[in-house]
Parts: C-alpha cells; sequence; structure tokens
C-alpha cells in the first residue's frame, strides 16, 4: 500500500512508527507526540505507520494497544495508520532496483562462518565488522546456496548528520559494515524497510528516540544508494527514572494505557510527557492547543527527562480540581461502570465535589465515592477508632445529635451544620467534641470528606440511623 498523494500544501511530512511487539509505553508517546506536535505547528501531515514485519513478536493485541492508545491521547493520524505487513511487494521492487544499480549485492557466508569470525576478533578485543568476504562475488558456493541481501557502503570517508537536536553527529564508514538488507526471500529487514517506507511516504522530518542514532549512518546511506534527498534528523533524549535510569517497568506503569487504566487523564499525560525534553520558559502545565502552537524542536534538550510520578500526581490532582463537576462525572463513569456501580445516582453530582479537592486520579476519585454507594443503616466500625472516639459519653451525644437534627428540613449540609452548632451551644460543647464521634459512626473512620457533606449525600434515613446505631 503506497501513501496518499500530497496536495502540495503540508511540505512537512513525519511519521510515528511503532512495532507491535508489545504495550505501548510512555517513550514511545512522547515521540508519537513531539512528531504530532511538530506537525500541527508547521501545518504539516503526521503519518502513523505499524512496522509489523517481525512476525514472530508482532500481535494483534499490540497492534489494538497502539492504536486505542493513539485515540485515548487524541493524536489522530492524518494518514494511515499504513501496515508494513502490507508493503512486501514494495520493499522487493526496491530491493530488486538497489541490487540492479549496484547498491546491493548477495552474501553467501554462513552463520557458522560468521560466528567464527566474530569469535575471532573477540579473542583479539577488537569490533567485529563483517568484512565484505562477498561484495565482489557474483555467485555462490552451490546454485541452492542460502544467501542475504547485503549494502554496498563506502570503504572510507565518513556520514555527518547535521541533527535538529543534538547537532552535528560525525560517524567514521570504517565503522560500519555492509549491513543486511534482506534474506534470501526478499524478506526485508527494518533498516532496509524504514527506509524505504520514508522514501515512499515523502517524510522530511524523522523525529525518533536517541537510542535510534545508532541506525542513522546505515539508513543515509541507502538514502544516497537510491538517490534520494535525505530527510532531516532529531533524535530526542531518553526517559530515565528518578534514579537516573532508562524507564522501564521497575519504575511502575509504563504502557500508555496503564495509565488509563490508573485514572490519568490524556491531557495531563500529553502536556507532563511533552516537558520530558522540551520546554517552555519556566511553564509546566499547557493545553494541547497551547502545545500545538508552542512546540518548536529548538527548544528540546539534549538531556534525559525525568519521569517523576510525584509530579505527574500533582498535574493530574490539578486538573481534576479545575474540572467542573460535571465532566468530572463524565470522567469517572467508565470507573463506577467496572465497579458495578450505579454511574447514574441521582445523588453523584453532589458526592463528586465532596472528593474532587483530595483526588490525583480518577480511580482516587471513584474510590471516595465508593462509600456513598453503601445506604445501609449500619457500619463496619475500624476498632483503634472506635475504641478512642466511641466511648459511651460519645455514643450518647452522637445518639441526642441524631434528634437534633431529625426535623432540619431541607436536608441541607449548610442547615444541617446551623442545627448542630446551636445544637452545641447549648451544652456549652464544641465541635470538636462531637465531630469525630458523629464521623466514626457514619463513615467507620476518622477520615471524610466534611462531615455534614456527608449527611447530605446520604440522606435522612441513612443519616440518622447510622448516628443512632451507635445507642
Amino acid at each position: 500500500m503506497t501513501a496518499p498523494a500530497s496536495d502540495g500544501a503540508s511540505p512537512i511530512r513525519v511519521r510515528f512508527a511503532p512495532s507491535p511487539t508489545g504495550d505501548l509505553h510512555v517513550g514511545g508517546v512522547r515521540t508519537a507526540l513531539y512528531n504530532w506536535l511538530f506537525a500541527r505547528r508547521q501545518g504539516g501531515v503526521f503519518i502513523l505507520r505499524v512496522e509489523d514485519t517481525d512476525e514472530a513478536r508482532s500481535t494483534e493485541q499490540s497492534t489494538r494497544a497502539i492504536l486505542d492508545g493513539m485515540a485515548w491521547l487524541g493524536m489522530h493520524a492524518d494518514e494511515g495508520p499504513f501496515f508494513q505487513s502490507d508493503r512486501t511487494e514494495l520493499y522487493r521492487a526496491k530491493l530488486a532496483e538497489l541490487v540492479a544499480s549496484g547498491g546491493a549485492y548477495r552474501c553467501w557466508c554462513s552463520k557458522e562462518t560468521l560466528d567464527e569470525r566474530r569469535a575471532a576478533f573477540e579473542r583479539e578485543k577488537k569490533s567485529f565488522r563483517y568484512e565484505r568476504t562477498c561484495r565482489g562475488r557474483t555467485e555462490g558456493p552451490s546454485p541452492d546456496a542460502p544467501f542475504v541481501y547485503r549494502a554496498k557502503l563506502p570503504a572510507d570517508g565518513e556520514v555527518v548528520v547535521d541533527d535538529l537536536i543534538l547537532g552535528e553527529v560525525v560517524t567514521d564508514n570504517r565503522e560500519l559494515d555492509d549491513f543486511v538488507l534482506a534474506r534470501g526471500n526478499g524478506s526485508p529487514v527494518y533498516n532496509f524497510c524504514v527506509v524505504v517506507d520514508d522514501i515512499d511516504m515523502r517524510v522530511t522530518h524523522v523525529i525518533r528516540g536517541g537510542d535510534h542514532l545508532a541506525n542513522t549512518p546505515k539508513q543515509i546511506h541507502l538514502y544516497d544508494l537510491f538517490g534520494v534527498p535525505r530527510p532531516k534528523f532529531a533524535h530526542l533524549p531518553m526517559i530515565h527514572g528518578m534514579d537516573g535510569k532508562k524507564l522501564s517497568k521497575r519504575h511502575g506503569a509504563a504502557s500508555i494505557m496503564q495509565f488509563k487504566e490508573l485514572g490519568y487523564l490524556p491531557e495531563t499525560m500529553l502536556s507532563f510527557l511533552a516537558r520530558l525534553g522540551w520546554s517552555h520558559g519556566d511553564q509546566e502545565v499547557f493545553e494541547v492547543e497551547e502545545l500545538q502552537r508552542l512546540f518548536d524542536l529548538k527548544e528540546c534538550g539534549k538531556s534525559a527527562g525525568i519521569f517523576d510520578m510525584k509530579k505527574l500526581d500533582w498535574q493530574n490532582g490539578l486538573r481534576i480540581r479545575q474540572m467542573a463537576p460535571v465532566a468530572l462525572l463524565d470522567r469517572c463513569k467508565p470507573f463506577l461502570d467496572a465497579k458495578g456501580l450505579d454511574s447514574s445516582a441521582a445523588w453523584l453530582p453532589r458526592a463528586v465535589v465532596l472528593v474532587q479537592e483530595r483526588a490525583r486520579t480518577l480511580v482516587e476519585a471513584v474510590n471516595g465515592l465508593t462509600m456513598f454507594f453503601d445506604r445501609g443503616t449500619t457500619v463496619k466500625f475500624d476498632e483503634k477508632s472506635a475504641t478512642k472516639f466511641l466511648t459511651p459519653a460519645n455514643r450518647a451525644l452522637v445518639a441526642e445529635l441524631a434528634d437534633c437534627l431529625a426535623p432540619v428540613e431541607p436536608w441541607l449540609s449548610p442547615d444541617l451544620e446551623r442545627a448542630a452548632t446551636a445544637f452545641l451551644a447549648e451544652r456549652g460543647l464544641d465541635m470538636k467534641q462531637v465531630g469525630q464521634p458523629a464521623r466514626v459512626a457514619l463513615t467507620g473512620g476518622t477520615v471524610s470528606p466534611p462531615l455534614f457533606d456527608c449527611m447530605e449525600v446520604w440522606g435522612r434515613d441513612v443519616t440518622l440511623a447510622r448516628l443512632r446505631g451507635v445507642v
């Protein structure tokens, strides 16, 4: 499948090209984000290409994870998704073209022979490079001898990459070898497919992780062998954990869909990941529209971005607090439904306000809401809290408070608090003396949203039954 032709109005063309061999991780998402933002800022085209030529490791599940992750984040492709597995004929045609032009040749060296040579180099403490044994050969040891196709690279000189982030990167051609392009049956390898696809899709800028820098000199040689202009390259700094090591599962969630399941907002993830290698002054939190307007590769740094979970939690909590309660409830509904809880309960909009201030994630917000779904008249007490606060005298006081609140109308938090304050004043008491005992009686513990707000959400019958139930 060949990419659709450009109308000429968008000269900048970038791509995100993940391999479906596992989950879509935050490092890949950061790469996708920078490509997407660069295209949006430049009025260009963002292409999604799934590199699924590794049949042994590529899975439909991983492909779905990529597509779902991109959709959740709202990074929609202008072209694609394209799949390398659909482009086999193109690769074979381009390989034949390269062989015909003298840019590639057959190599009949066996794996055993190459392993022996590699071992010999290691014994001499030298880096092994293919010695171009077959470069001048026109036929193999036998008509049916297996072979691979190799690129014919210059034996001397150097490759210069004017990287948009790293600056000038120079590689001596003597450090490279005639790397494998395809197996004898025409099945291509990574570096060949990438260049063929980027040429065919007219990619102008290759923006990717710094771990791909080692592939760039080889790929540049392929552009030259095909006789086409090179794209511009930008290699992004890696992402590290707080311990300074490359981000991995040991640092916690790494898959983007895990962050969705943990209750992080897609807007938070985009803003947070954008700052892991790019900055705009001291600003920490960005809206998506701001990122699209401000992103510039010139503001990308060379040092690794640090993935700080505390900062992510802070940003996510900030966005949750800034949301309209009705919008927060809408985001919480899938999590409530997954727990089998009624996400249409009439009291939920009021309850959401109570958990909004403390929640750092949607999961925390839903966990805070869960207690209000228990409309029972009895409570399971935390033993330590009950021992401390539900003394015989306090139990009697809580029951009296219930009698005081019973006639309050309307059953709203301010009215309930006024009635309780008057009740305590008559007895020469203050709220501290009844607040915690009443909280334990109502919730079972000493930590909850404001007491009278909880009473409003639970309603008259549940509240009075629980307060009176301590005697």
